[in-house]
């Protein structure tokens, strides 16, 4: 006997009194198809691998969530594969009754990185069965599934991600099983009519590959597709407000220094809206994530220049307290000069007179004198022209007006923060 006939009478006596109860109320058609027939071997079993060609259509994508990393789709799953064992004469096909399912063999498809799935099944199980007269039949099922995506947060939220659905065998490798898509890339459809809250679909296409696993080759089947995110709603939520709180804080620069309360009014409460802005961002966003995206970078710049406003206002304030008035100035001036020349000629032994004695006082105002005119121009000129040099340069970082630092700040604030926007989008936007 050959192979093929020892499984048929192995089989055939493991066939359930359920199925023979069902083959007494068939029409004769599907008792003539059926009789014989073994659901527990597959197809070609002794005369090579079974193609079964896939198609699918995506009903929704419900949910595209960033902190589980996955998204939730309803699709049409349709598989079709030739079973020579069910050919019959005519020309039409037989539509059975999802029910039927159970007599026939159909592939052990399952979804690699699915968490959670499930077959509709109101009012009765989502399934369809059709067979036609050369022996194909046609099996579509109706299922919804969460699939693991990994997402590159980077440039959240101007990024683009790329999540795929793949299909492989579970238990019959490329020796028993070879898959494919019926029509290409076209054999995905539904993505062109699908609208997303938060995405869009750019871009769609398939692939064939093997997945490898200790127990062996298995047929695997790949559908990608890539999100883009929309960005107008981060706009409106986060970047406006964030850009209005830092022109808000600039106002402080238009207001008196000695208006205390309402300068520091005004950066505290900016400071603490900016803080609830960027903790809010981060709400939708997965915690484990240690990567700088794109909003963050953003929030941080902000937070910057409104902690740069409240910080202005204080260094302000602290020159105008400690600003030196005009009159006080020359009087410094002058005792610091004098005080340097006293103790410049002291270290170079100017009270030498202790040790000369003159008898006429004319001799020793002349000998003073030109003692003090050499030292002036050999011992003291120096360290003299040192300290005016080191006070001169010491005067060009103090600030003669304190109330200029505003005006400063009202110029290159704004300067600098649209110098850093245009940056900023530029890179995250085209790089």
């Amino acid at each position: 006997l050959k192979a093929s006939s020892l499984f048929s009478l192995f089989f055939r006596s493991m066939q359930n009194p359920e199925a023979e109860g069902k083959d007494e109320i068939l029409p004769p058609t599907i008792q003539k198809i059926m009789k014989g027939y073994n659901k527990y071997l597959r197809p070609f079993f002794d005369n090579g691998p079974v193609s079964i060609g896939m198609s699918l259509d995506v009903a929704s994508i419900d949910t595209i969530s960033e902190m589980n990393m996955d998204y939730t789709a309803t699709i049409f799953l349709r598989q079709r594969w030739i079973d020579e064992r069910l050919c019959f004469d005519g020309n039409k096909s037989l539509s059975l009754d999802g029910r039927l399912v159970e007599m026939l063999w159909v592939p052990d498809t399952f979804i690699v990185d699915s968490k959670k799935s499930f077959l509709h099944d109101i009012t009765v199980e989502n399934r369809l069965i059709r067979i036609y007269p050369n022996g194909t039949v046609l099996y579509a099922l109706r299922i919804t599934t969460t699939v693991a995506c990994s997402m590159d947060l980077t440039k959240y939220p101007m990024d683009k991600q790329t999540c795929t659905l793949q299909l492989e065998s579970w238990g019959y490798n490329i020796n028993d099983v070879i898959f494919y898509w019926t029509r290409g890339n076209d054999s995905v459809r539904g993505l062109d009519t699908l609208r997303l809250a938060q995405y869009t679909v750019e871009d769609h296409f398939t692939s064939v590959s093997e997945a490898v696993y200790e127990t062996g080759h298995y047929p695997k089947l790949v559908f990608h597709f890539e999100l883009k995110r929309n960005i107008l709603y981060f706009i409106l939520e986060t970047y406006v407000p964030s850009i209005l709180l830092v022109v808000l804080s600039w106002v402080s620069f238009w207001i008196s220094q000695s208006s205390v309360p309402a300068r520091i009014c005004i950066g505290v409460t900016t400071v603490l809206t900016m803080t609830t802005l960027m903790m809010g961002a981060r709400t939708s966003l997965p915690n484990a994530n240690c990567s700088i995206k794109a909003i963050d970078v953003y929030l941080g710049i902000c937070f910057s220049f409104i902690f740069g406003a409240l910080l202005e206002y204080a260094v302000a304030h602290f020159c105008t307290l400690h600003q030196l008035s005009p009159k006080e100035l020359p009087k410094i001036e002058s005792v610091y000069y004098h005080g340097m020349f006293v103790l410049g000629c002291n270290q170079l032994g100017y009270a030498s007179d202790n040790t000369t004695k003159i008898d006429s006082n004319k001799n020793s105002k002349t000998t003073i004198n030109g003692k003090r005119e050499r030292s002036k121009h050999s011992g003291c000129g120096s360290p003299m022209s040192v300290m005016k040099r080191l006070f001169c340069n010491f005067n060009c970082f103090h600030v003669k007006n304190p109330y200029h630092i505003d005006n400063y700040a009202r110029f290159s604030f704004p300067l600098s923060f649209i110098i850093i926007n245009v940056l900023y989008w530029v890179y995250y936007l085209y790089f």
